[in-house]
């Protein structure tokens, strides 16, 4: 089964949340750091608010900054955020080959299902899982243990397609097979990357013209 990660993987929007979070600091004064950056980057939604509060010192609740982070992101999920390039044509062949296919995904269920059906994406998933319902950030090895349990195979018949190096890594010491995703977010850590995957690709063309082994 092949396992797709969305954000930065499939769609290109790490830089619309980062467009979101300088705006959401911006408004109470505050400035978007690198530290900052690590720290909510790839999270799960309550983590990253979480965070956010306590890093900040902030007076907003947990729920109140996902709510502004929600409404924020709502309109570029639903019809501005594209697709990486290739990632269409390449999902839509391993389809066609009868590959079963999930997503993957730290993404808020109803930013997930609005850029899937914005892209006509959605039929092609067998299975959609979020963190958010395993509780489990991606960077930890248990998460991608509690998605094999979800999906009913195992690790070995598994391919995840990542771009986050926690992530990568998690899931390689998971037992599953992963081949890295480059997005310009993590473009710092390629050699991380590389060091923890199977294959390391800019592009998804490159599947096409060399077919994982």
């Amino acid at each position: 089964m092949k396992l797709f990660d969305l954000d930065g993987t499939l769609i290109d929007s790490n830089g619309v949340w980062i467009d979101i979070d300088v705006a959401f600091l911006e408004k109470r004064g505050l400035s978007y750091t690198p530290e900052y950056s690590a720290g909510v980057a790839h999270a799960i939604f309550p983590t990253a608010a979480k965070f956010t509060r306590e890093y900040f010192q902030l007076p907003d609740s947990p729920e109140d900054i996902m709510a502004e982070w929600l409404e924020m992101a709502r309109q570029a999920y639903a019809g501005e955020i594209p697709l990486k390039p290739f990632a269409r044509e390449y999902l839509e062949q391993e389809f066609q080959k009868g590959e079963p296919l999930a997503i993957v995904t730290a993404c808020v269920p109803d930013l997930c299902r609005a850029v899937l059906a914005h892209h006509g994406l959605t039929g092609l998933f067998r299975e959609i899982v979020f963190a958010h319902d395993i509780g489990m950030e991606k960077r930890d090895p248990r998460f991608f243990d509690g998605v094999i349990a979800r999906l009913g195979v195992t690790a070995s018949d598994c391919t995840l397609y990542e771009d986050a190096p926690d992530n990568c890594a998690a899931a390689k010491a998971a037992g599953i097979r992963v081949v890295g995703v480059h997005d310009d977010f993590f473009a710092g850590s390629e050699g991380e990357i590389r060091a923890v995957t199977d294959r390391y690709i800019m592009s998804f063309r490159e599947l096409m013209d060399e077919p994982l082994s």
